[in-house]
């Protein structure tokens, strides 16, 4: 049985629009069937421009945004039937380290207060020396010298800040940890130490990771598998080798174009440049969600949208072209699906 399970969940979000005379709400549609597992130890990256729905789709399963449609089993239990008391036990399993290391700790309250305050809350049974002893060795564990642990947050850089907000996280041995852009506000040598903290930590706590990233470089050493997100859906889901060296979506072709690092980089014949804005999830193109601006789109990809359907018994692709050569060009398909 997987650990996490996802079945086509929905976040449409109410956006209220004044008229004249009344207003009438419309619906964002951040995250629009989405659907995957996860396997206890594994590093599911996810990847997409901003506003696809990345950020939404973790605090979803969290359940901290109201889900629209859709179950998230945690180890077979849906946890949108549970109700907020029956939720409250399951966090200690259920931890996430957010974006900006300094709001995410409380100014008032001592690095040392700050890590040890899930062991208050969830651990009554361990005495105060316990927990001290505790939050001592989960301070080494990431890093900081345990003497720092009556300092306060604004005394340390963002990068202390992200440890700090690590070992809260990992302090109550959780089976699934949510990185939400973790390394994002940090300078790049200081996120490379982070990503190098976090695996480490995934492999020898045996947690099972999220990890959303915009630097898919990170992605490919932190994760075992990738799903590539597009305006609230998932595009293409793989292990990290498949979908870095045989990338089958146009979308992701471009995401991995765009990086210097990756090999696609120097494919002229595989790159994609992407032109104009991800259209808005108020109101998302018919068909392909991408065909707006995809160079290969034709008039099936206009009136239909594709299903993510299996290559292999490991990579999934949402395209009605998956199976074509990535040198093809889009003339020879103009006509649409062939018989």
């Amino acid at each position: 049985m997987p650990l996490l399970e996802v079945e086509n969940l929905r976040v449409h979000l109410p956006v209220r629009q004044p008229r004249l005379f009344r207003s009438t709400t419309a619906y964002l549609r951040a995250v629009d069937g989405i659907s995957f597992r996860l396997n206890a130890g594994e590093t599911l990256g996810i990847v997409g421009e901003s506003g696809c729905g990345k950020s939404t789709l973790c605090r979803a399963i969290l359940q901290l945004t109201r889900i629209s449609s859709g179950k998230v089993l945690w180890c077979g239990e849906n946890l949108a039937d549970l109700t907020s008391q029956e939720m409250d036990k399951k966090r200690s399993d259920l931890q996430m380290v957010f974006q900006d290391p300094t709001a995410s700790l409380n100014p008032r309250m001592t690095i040392g207060s700050a890590i040890g305050e899930p062991l208050r809350v969830f651990r009554p049974d361990m005495d105060q020396g316990s927990r001290h002893q505790a939050v001592q060795e989960m301070m080494q564990a990431v890093g900081l010298p345990p003497e720092l642990a009556n300092r306060y947050p604004h005394q340390f850089s963002g990068g202390q800040c992200q440890r700090v907000a690590i070992a809260r996280a990992m302090i109550l041995k959780p089976k699934l940890v949510v990185c939400d852009e973790p390394v994002s506000a940090l300078d790049v040598s200081t996120q490379a130490q982070i990503v190098n903290l976090l695996k480490r930590l995934q492999r020898t706590s045996g947690a099972a990771f999220l990890f959303v990233s915009h630097d898919l470089p990170a992605v490919r050493y932190m994760c075992t598998r990738i799903m590539v997100m597009y305006l609230g859906k998932v595009v293409e889901i793989a292990t990290r080798d498949e979908l870095f060296e045989n990338p089958r979506h146009p979308y992701t072709r471009a995401l991995l174009g765009a990086v210097r690092s990756s090999r696609q980089a120097g494919r002229q014949d595989a790159r994609i440049v992407l032109s104009g804005e991800m259209p808005s999830p108020m109101d998302p193109p018919s068909g392909c969600a991408f065909h707006t601006r995809c160079p290969r789109a034709t008039q099936w990809c206009r009136k239909e949208a594709p299903q993510l359907d299996d290559m292999t018994a490991s990579h999934q692709v949402a395209c009605h072209y998956r199976n074509d050569p990535v040198e093809a060009e889009p003339a020879a398909r103009a006509a649409g699906p062939r018989v």
